[in-house]
């Protein structure tokens, strides 16, 4: 009987990793796989902290430059919230997408 078994898994200390791995492939609480997720998602979440600093950096500039000048502040004003002078009139050009 024992000597149909290959001779690896006759050792004993071969045994023991062996079920040591497969302890932590899958039933350990910090197993192999959900680290490898959490690997993921670091990624992930760093991917995105760069984004986001980079439109926070692009945001407090153009910010900066409204309110230091006069001339930037009116032509935000006039493209974004559609302001206008007393005198004037506002014609919105807006592009239809055709239909599929």
């Amino acid at each position: 009987m024992w000597q149909r078994i290959p001779a690896f898994l006759r050792n004993k200390y071969m045994l023991a990793f062996l079920v040591l791995i497969v302890w932590l492939t899958f039933f350990d609480r910090n197993n192999f796989i959900s680290q490898v997720k959490l690997g993921r998602t670091l990624s992930e979440q760093r991917v995105q902290k760069e984004f986001y600093q980079s439109e926070i950096t692009r945001d407090s500039t153009a910010l900066q430059e409204i309110l230091s000048d006069t001339v930037s502040l009116e032509k935000f004003a006039r493209e974004k919230y559609l302001m206008k002078k007393d005198n004037e009139d506002i014609f919105l050009v807006v592009e239809e997408e055709p239909e599929k």
